[in-house]
């Protein structure tokens, strides 16, 4: 699964509206050039292959009063926001993507409601859970990993990292039920997007020929 389809959308649908270059400008905000493979020109490709695909309605708008050439601003179709949702949950309960996909997910959960999130997150765990299960059942040998040279090691090293997932994900759901955040339906939601000319303390500052379209 790719975290940049599912951050180009969730971008382009914050905004209703979009250039290229503001959904660059907010995932270099989210710092998901950081942490995923949010780089201009997987962004800029991304946004024309989904117009491509219907999931992204491409409007070409009339240059500004400053000259340059005309950009094109993207919509998000009833196909993308369905592509959205359906990315958006699988990456919420599955437990076997990478951390870029999970982290855009976490990045987009209050677009669920609540206990809708609750639900997959606590799917994410039993995934987690039924995966350790299996793989212990047979490579994690009680006299420890060292019995199978420092090939062991390898294993040993994700069954730490699915029982610190699972141990991360109970400590979210948690907070959840808490009431930590305004989830869908419940008010007003955080605003995580910048506007149209506000400073970006995190953009990188290095031009991209897709910058200008």
């Amino acid at each position: 699964m790719s975290a940049i389809r599912l951050l180009v959308l969730g971008a382009v649908r914050q905004h209703g509206r979009a250039h290229g270059y503001q959904v660059r400008n907010d995932l270099e905000y989210w710092g998901a050039h950081e942490w995923s493979s949010a780089k201009p020109g997987s962004i800029y490709h991304a946004l024309k292959q989904m117009a491509k695909q219907g999931l992204l309605l491409a409007h070409e708008v009339a240059p500004s009063t400053a000259g340059g050439p005309p950009r094109t601003e993207y919509e998000m179709t009833d196909l993308g926001d369905q592509e959205f949702f359906t990315l958006l949950r699988a990456s919420l309960a599955s437990h076997d993507q990478g951390v870029d996909v999970l982290s855009a997910a976490i990045g987009f959960i209050v677009d669920l409601e609540r206990g809708e999130a609750v639900a997959l997150l606590r799917e994410r765990v039993a995934a987690i859970e039924g995966w350790r299960a299996s793989v212990t059942e047979h490579y994690t040998p009680s006299e420890g990993p060292e019995s199978l040279g420092h090939i062991g090691e390898v294993m040993n090293m994700w069954v730490h990292s699915a029982d610190a997932g699972a141990e991360w994900t109970r400590g979210l759901i948690a907070r959840l039920e808490a009431g930590a955040y305004t989830f869908a339906g419940e008010g007003d939601p955080f605003v995580g997007v910048l506007a149209e000319g506000q400073e970006n303390p995190y953009a990188t500052g290095v031009p991209d020929p897709g910058d200008a379209h």
